[in-house]
C-alpha cells in the first residue's frame, strides 16, 4: 500500500467515524472472499419454556442463507435471554488542543494516526482506565492491553477509511480452495530487534494462537475461528498458506482485526515473563520503559517500513477513577483521556485547552447470567430480569444518552443483525409473572461488576440490581470487583469460574455477528456463559455458507 496516495497513517486518523463502521458491514477483500462482503427446544440442560409474552416475534422468517442464520442465531439468543440486554456503547474522549485525532469505532487508539497541532503535541500521553495484563500480544483479551501492543505490533490485513480491508504486513491475499486461503508477506520489514521479516515468522504467529503445542495456552483461539494452522507455501515468493476447517467466510475480516505478527526467534529465545515485558514488533513505535501497572512509553521507529509516525513519543498510563482522568487532561497532564463520564463532559468542553470526541463504538454492554446455575438455568427467569430492567432510564439518565439500546448480542449495521428484534420493554407484572412460572420465586441474586473498564459500569450494575429488586418475588443487589479479578474468572475456558451473573462489554471489529455470538454464547466459546445445541447449529449452519451479498 505503499504506492497508494495516502499514507496508512492518514487513512488511520479518519478510519473513526460512525458512517464507516456502518460500511464495514459485509465489506468484500481482496482475492473475493465470500463474506468480506418458533425456537425449538434448549439443551444442555437449559428447559424449554413456551409462554406467549411480548419478547417473542412473530415477524417475517429469515431466509436460509448466512446472514439468515445468523439473524435466527440472535432471535434465539432474545427469546432464550442467556443475556441482559443492555446498550451499544458510546466512546467519549476528552482530547488536548495539542494533537489532531479521530477516535475509532473500535476504540483502538493508534499513535500513528495522532498529529501534533501545536509543538507540546509532538510527546502525547493517553490516560485509560485500566493498564494492560502483560505485554504479549496474543497473551490477552481485553482492550486496554491492545491498546498497547499495537503500537508496536502488526498484523498482516486492516481497514481503511472506507472501511475496506487493506494490506498491512502482507502485500497480497487470496482464497485458493474452499479450505485454504494464502498471503503475500512483506519484503523489506524488520523487527525492532533488525531482524527481518519472514514468512516462518506469519506462520509461526498464526499457529501460537491456534496450536497450544506452539507455546502457549492463547486467549485468543476464537478470534481467529475456522483457522486451523499455516505453512509457509513459498519462501522465495514470501507465500503463507492458512488452513481452515470450512469455507469460513471471515477469514479476512478476522485477519483485518486480530493475530498480531511476532518475531519467531524472538519468542523461542525468551521465556514468557520476559516477552509480556518487552516487545520486539514492526510497528510505527518500539518500548522505551515499561513499569508493569504504571506506564508504558514509546518512541518513534524510524527504520518503519511505511510513513514515519508524525509524534515522537507516545505513553499509556492509567487511572481507574474517571474524575482523576478528566482532571489530568485539564490540568494538561494528558492528551487523550478515556471514558470521559456524562456528568464531566461540559467540564471538559467549557475548556479553554481540550475537547470531547465521541461516536458509537463496536462494544454491547450486556449481563450474563450463566445457564447452568439456579435461577438463571431457567429461560423464565431470565426473561423476567429482562423485563424488570428499565433500559431507557439507564441511556437517559446513567449514561446520559450515550449509548442506544439493544435487543440481542448483534449490533445494527453488523452482518446478521436481526432488525426485527426490539428491546425487552419494561414490565413488572410480567416479570414477576415469569419468576412464579420459572419456580425461583423468592431468589436472591448478585450481580457483578468491574470498576471503570467500561462508561459508568458500576452505575449501570447498580442502577440494574436495584430496578430487579422492584420485583416483589426477587432480591437483587451489585458487587464491584476490579476488571482483572473478572477477566481472570471469565477467560479461563471454564464456565463453572464465572460469577452466576455479570456485567461485560464485548467489542466487536470484524463486523459479523458470528464474532459476538461464537466466543461468548455458543457451547465451545471461549467466554460462554450458555449452552444450546439449536444456537450450536445455526452458527454451524452460518459458518458453512458464503455470504449471499457476494
Amino acid at each position: 500500500m505503499s504506492d497508494q496516495d495516502t499514507s496508512r497513517r492518514r487513512f488511520l486518523q479518519a478510519a473513526g467515524s460512525a458512517t464507516a463502521a456502518v460500511a464495514l458491514a459485509g465489506c468484500s477483500g481482496n482475492g473475493g472472499d465470500p463474506t468480506e462482503g418458533t425456537l425449538t427446544t434448549s439443551a444442555g440442560g437449559d428447559e424449554t419454556q413456551t409462554t406467549t409474552s411480548p419478547e417473542e416475534t412473530t415477524e417475517r422468517p429469515e431466509p436460509d442463507t448466512r446472514d439468515g442464520f445468523l439473524q435466527r442465531a440472535n432471535r434465539h439468543t432474545h427469546e432464550q435471554a442467556p443475556w441482559v440486554f443492555l446498550h451499544r456503547q458510546y466512546s467519549v474522549y476528552g482530547q488536548s488542543s495539542d494533537i489532531e485525532w479521530q477516535p475509532r469505532t473500535d476504540e483502538r487508539v493508534a499513535a500513528y494516526a495522532i498529529e501534533p497541532a501545536t509543538d507540546a503535541g509532538d510527546d502525547v500521553v493517553m490516560t485509560q482506565s485500566q493498564m494492560d495484563s502483560g505485554l504479549d500480544p496474543q497473551d490477552h483479551r481485553e482492550t486496554p492491553t491492545d491498546n498497547i501492543v499495537l503500537q508496536a505490533y502488526e498484523g498482516l490485513l486492516e481497514r481503511d477509511r472506507e472501511g475496506a480491508i487493506v494490506e498491512t504486513l502482507a502485500t497480497d491475499y487470496e482464497r485458493l480452495d474452499e479450505t485454504t486461503v494464502q498471503f503475500t508477506v512483506r519484503d523489506n520489514v524488520s523487527f525492532h530487534s533488525g531482524d527481518s521479516l519472514t514468512p516462518e515468522d506469519v506462520a509461526f504467529s498464526i499457529n501460537r494462537i491456534v496450536d497450544s503445542d506452539v507455546g502457549i495456552e492463547s486467549p485468543q483461539v476464537d478470534q481467529l475461528i475456522g483457522v486451523e494452522g499455516a505453512e509457509v507455501a513459498s519462501s522465495d515468493d514470501r507465500t503463507v498458506n492458512v488452513n481452515l476447517s470450512g469455507l469460513n467466510p471471515i477469514v479476512f475480516a478476522s485477519f483485518a482485526t486480530y493475530c498480531d505478527v511476532m518475531n519467531k526467534s524472538w519468542v523461542e529465545s525468551n521465556d514468557q515473563a520476559y516477552i509480556n515485558q518487552n516487545m520486539d514488533g514492526t510497528g510505527p513505535f518500539e518500548l522505551s520503559n515499561y513499569e508493569q501497572g504504571v506506564a508504558v512509553e514509546f518512541q518513534r521507529n524510524d527504520d518503519y517500513w511505511d510513513d514515519p509516525a508524525a509524534i515522537s513519543t507516545f505513553t499509556i498510563n492509567s487511572a481507574s477513577e474517571s474524575s482523576t482522568r478528566v482532571n489530568r487532561l485539564l490540568s494538561d497532564e494528558t492528551d487523550i483521556a478515556v471514558n470521559v463520564p456524562p456528568q464531566e463532559v461540559s467540564r471538559v468542553e467549557n475548556s479553554d485547552d481540550a475537547s470531547i470526541s465521541a461516536v458509537p463504538s463496536t462494544r454491547v454492554i450486556f449481563n450474563a447470567m450463566r445457564y447452568d446455575v439456579e435461577p438463571f438455568d431457567s429461560p423464565a427467569f431470565r426473561r423476567a430480569v429482562n423485563h424488570a430492567v428499565d433500559l431507557d432510564s439507564i441511556i437517559e439518565n446513567v449514561l446520559q444518552t450515550f449509548g442506544s439500546p439493544t435487543a440481542q448480542p448483534t449490533l445494527e449495521g453488523f452482518f446478521g443483525h436481526n432488525e426485527d428484534l426490539d428491546p425487552y420493554p419494561r414490565d413488572l407484572e410480567r416479570a414477576e409473572e415469569l419468576v412464579e412460572e420459572s419456580g425461583y420465586a423468592g431468589a436472591e441474586i448478585e450481580l457483578v461488576t468491574p470498576i471503570g473498564r467500561y462508561l459508568k459500569d458500576v452505575e449501570i450494575a447498580q442502577a440494574v440490581a436495584s430496578q430487579v429488586d422492584e420485583l416483589s418475588n426477587v432480591s437483587a443487589t451489585a458487587r464491584q470487583v476490579e476488571f482483572s479479578t473478572l477477566v481472570s474468572q471469565v477467560t479461563t475456558g471454564n464456565i463453572e469460574d464465572k460469577p452466576d451473573w455479570y456485567l461485560l462489554g464485548w467489542g466487536n471489529a470484524t463486523f459479523d455477528a458470528i464474532q459476538t455470538i461464537q466466543p461468548l454464547l455458543a457451547s465451545d466459546g471461549a467466554l460462554t456463559s450458555y449452552k444450546n445445541d439449536e444456537l450450536d447449529r445455526l452458527l454451524d449452519e452460518a459458518q458453512s455458507l458464503p455470504s449471499e451479498s457476494n
